[in-house]
């Protein structure tokens, strides 16, 4: 999903499955150390789910190949 993303091929739904990833590795694996993301360790899982949530309604951008192809 990370190589269509970054060359911009079907962007909205490479970071939608992506940011439901990240959302649930944080679930899974840092959730129940804690609430916050400071303290579990879980702020980078956070920061990429809000990153792909914020792609997903963006979209691509200027030089992505999905632009290039007609799209």
């Amino acid at each position: 999903g990370g190589i269509l993303l970054a060359l911009g091929l079907f962007p909205r739904p490479v970071a939608f499955l992506l940011a439901g990833e990240m959302a649930i590795a944080y679930f899974m694996a840092h959730f129940p150390r804690g609430f916050f993301p400071v303290n579990n360790g879980g702020d980078l899982a956070i920061s990429f789910c809000f990153i792909f949530l914020y792609l997903i309604f963006a979209g691509s951008g200027a030089f992505a190949l999905d632009n290039r192809r007609g799209a």
